[in-house]
């Protein structure tokens, strides 16, 4: 255990050596001055780069000339990687305002002169014992984050890339507000001109929602591929949805999907909305349709009434489907919502503008609170 004793007073510093040594703690340094100090610590100049020290555990003299304890230890919190070692100030001053305001600097315990031995080794013991505790759960988190960044990169490759052919092109944006997130996307081609896309929003976001996803996901391909009409789609989902036996939970999980079928032989398209924000889709006139909601969200009751309604599209068209997030980033109501996505899909020849950018990165959208996610589709 490495021990850094700060005392510009020799026998201080001998006194305190003598007493650890007896106790067993042989890493002992020293340091006359603060300045001397952030030597040993490696600090070059203020937030300088800086290589994490050798030290558990830095006993610090109050008074001290030039630099006072009170000043080294604010200055030792800016550093990020110095800031998990306890500090204990040593002082001859009973002021309680000064040891309150020594605490607050950063120290985590003190000690009055003259020392007393049996004192000092069990505040030294209670602020070593804390910062095991403390470095278990840093490690833990650490793992933890690692994890997640994996399981980011697991949901990230189930979404489907770009697709493209002579009949439509499909792209998507996609944005989640944490690691794991509780937005997918997927879209697939049907044969004989037609191509199924779907969007969906899990309840909420994190690793409960990015599991979820997770399973809709993989049960998602045989759905499309073996059934038609898309309200058969989304009540095969919820079916499954329901298979998952989560009626002991207090929390009621449900998703919002949007599945859609482009037909270019029939020039039609068909959809079904559980409860989703409703998607636009702009004729080669500049007419709008608004894909509105036809039925409940997905896996909020255990039997679905979704329908499938039907809009014609004899010529070139343009969609938009997104989740909710985008729509909280487009504007306060549903209504200038709505009304902000049918401008861009209007204006902008492609998604990947200045103005839908902004939309995804707002400069006052600091900490998003959702997953954000569009899919871009050209019917040729």
């Amino acid at each position: 255990m490495n021990v850094l004793v700060v005392d510009d007073n020799p026998t201080n510093v001998m006194l305190i050596r003598e007493i650890l040594r007896k106790a067993g703690y042989n890493g002992i340094q020293t340091a006359a001055s603060a300045r001397e100090m952030y030597n040993v610590l490696g600090m070059e100049g203020p937030l300088g780069p800086l290589k994490v020290p050798d030290i558990d555990l830095i006993l610090l003299d109050m008074m001290m000339p030039e630099i006072d304890g009170l000043e080294a230890c604010r200055t030792i919190q800016q550093y990020s990687e110095l800031r998990d070692i306890p500090i204990i100030i040593v002082t001859a001053i009973g002021d309680s305002h000064m040891l309150a305001e020594a605490l607050d600097a950063g120290a985590v315990d003190y000690v009055t002169k003259p020392i007393n031995r049996i004192e000092l080794l069990a505040r030294i013991r209670l602020a070593l014992r804390l910062k095991r505790e403390k470095d278990w759960h840093k490690e833990r988190d650490r793992h933890i984050r690692e994890e997640l960044r994996l399981a980011a990169k697991v949901q990230t490759s189930v979404l489907t890339e770009p697709f493209h052919d002579d009949h439509i092109t499909i792209d998507a944006l996609y944005q989640p507000s944490e690691e794991l997130a509780g937005d997918l996307y997927a879209w697939f081609p049907l044969g004989q001109g037609r191509y199924g896309i779907i969007i969906i929003d899990m309840m909420g976001h994190g690793v409960s929602s990015a599991l979820l996803c997770m399973f809709i996901a993989s049960v998602l391909r045989d759905a499309v591929m073996q059934i038609e009409q898309p309200d058969l789609v989304l009540k095969r989902l919820n079916t499954k949805f329901h298979q998952l036996h989560m009626n002991g939970n207090l929390m009621l999980y449900y998703m919002t999907a949007l599945y859609v079928v482009v037909d270019t032989n029939k020039q039609c398209i068909q959809y079904a909305n559980a409860g989703h924000p409703p998607g636009i889709v702009m004729m080669e006139d500049g007419h709008m349709i608004a894909l509105e909601s036809t039925g409940y969200p997905v896996g909020m009751f255990p039997e679905l009434e979704v329908e499938t309604h039907e809009v014609p599209c004899k010529s070139r068209a343009r969609m938009a489907l997104y989740t909710d997030g985008l729509m909280e980033a487009a504007g306060d109501t549903v209504e200038t919502a709505m009304k902000r996505m049918a401008q861009l899909l209007k204006q902008e020849s492609s998604f990947q503008s200045k103005a839908w950018n902004e939309m995804f990165h707002p400069s006052s959208d600091i900490d998003s609170k959702d997953d954000k996610c569009l899919i871009w589709v050209d019917v040729h």
